[in-house]
């Protein structure tokens, strides 16, 4: 399941909805990004997500895909924000769930890794006098390259 939106999320109540009435899962394993207040150094107030509808939730929905392709999975959620977010702030949340815990652990780690890398989200900090788009990381692109093959 894919969300990409601007308001916030209980990621608990997101979880009871992707499980209910699934009694065969044995794991359920969530990642949840918040926003930093301070970024390779500098101060940052605001962080601006932006996206193109329709192109990120087809992204995101390959990802996700893949994801299954890979593991046994029982369910599997991405949410992801875009607009205005503070410090502190949820950014994002992937959570899956599996039989067994090895598969739920793996497979979260590889959806957190390629939606770095992967997802068309764009991030403008503001430490409240500036504004900087960040840039893509070397040890993101690092991390997700373990999932190539």
């Amino acid at each position: 399941m894919i969300k990409v939106q601007q308001q916030d999320f209980d990621l608990a109540a997101e979880i009871a909805a992707l499980t209910k009435g699934k009694t065969g899962i044995g794991g359920v394993v969530s990642f949840t990004g918040l926003v930093r207040d301070v970024s390779d150094g500098a101060k940052v107030a605001t962080m601006t997500l932006e996206h193109y509808p329709g192109m990120t939730e087809k992204q995101l929905a390959a990802i996700e895909n893949e994801a299954c392709a890979r593991w046994p999975l029982s369910a599997s959620l991405i949410i992801h924000r875009y607009g205005r977010l503070l410090p502190g702030e949820q950014i994002m949340a992937v959570v899956t769930a599996s039989a067994h815990r090895q598969a739920a652990f793996e497979a979260a780690e590889f959806l957190v890794d390629w939606l770095k890398t992967k997802a068309p989200f764009w991030k403008l900090e503001s430490d409240g006098a500036q504004e900087t788009w960040v840039e893509a990381r070397a040890s993101d692109d690092t991390a997700a390259g373990r999932w190539k093959g």
